[in-house]
C-alpha cells in the first residue's frame, strides 16, 4: 500500500460561524456545499485535490500540532495576521526565514487552531518584515529539549 496524498483536513472549531468568517473572508477560501450531517459543518476548496473541513464540536486545541499552508503573498498575509494580533510565536518561535528560502509563521484561527503559513520566495519578502519585532533572524526553532531524535 502506498499514500498517494492527503485529501481533507478536519479542523474542529467551537463557534462555527465565526470560524467560517476567517476561513471565507480572511483567507480567501472556496466555500463547497457539504453532505448532509447531524451537526454544524463547513467544507472548504484548497485546490483540484485538497479540501479543508470544519466541525463544529466543544474539544480541546492542541498547543503545537497544526496545518501548514502556502499562501502566494506573505507580505499581505503578515501584514493581515499581524494586524489582527492572531500571530502566535510561543509553539514554535518567531515568523522566520527556513534554510531552504521558504518563509515561515504560525497563527491562530479563532477556535485557537495552529495554522502554519508558508511562502517559497522569501526574496518577495518586503524588507520591512526582516526587522519587524515578530521576525528572528535564527532559521531554526530551538525547543531547549536537546533531545538528540532531532537529528535524522
Amino acid at each position: 500500500m502506498k499514500v498517494t496524498q492527503i485529501t481533507h483536513v478536519n479542523l474542529i472549531v467551537d463557534n462555527l460561524e465565526r470560524a467560517r468568517n476567517f476561513y471565507t473572508n480572511v483567507l480567501k477560501l472556496q466555500e463547497l456545499p457539504a453532505m448532509k450531517f447531524d451537526y454544524p459543518v463547513q467544507f472548504y476548496q484548497l485546490n483540484e485535490t485538497q479540501q479543508l473541513h470544519l466541525s463544529e464540536w466543544n474539544d480541546n486545541v492542541s498547543f503545537r500540532a497544526h496545518m501548514c499552508i502556502e499562501v502566494d503573498d506573505f507580505n499581505q498575509a503578515f501584514r493581515t495576521f499581524k494586524a489582527m494580533g492572531i500571530i502566535d510565536t510561543k509553539p514554535w518561535g518567531k515568523v522566520r526565514k527556513l534554510p531552504n528560502g521558504n518563509m515561515q509563521m504560525f497563527i491562530r484561527d479563532p477556535s485557537g487552531n495552529l495554522i502554519e503559513i508558508c511562502h517559497q520566495d522569501s526574496k518577495s519578502v518586503d524588507p520591512d518584515i526582516f526587522s519587524d519585532e515578530l521576525f528572528d533572524e535564527n532559521d531554526t526553532f530551538v525547543s531547549g529539549r536537546n533531545d538528540p531524535r532531532g537529528v535524522r
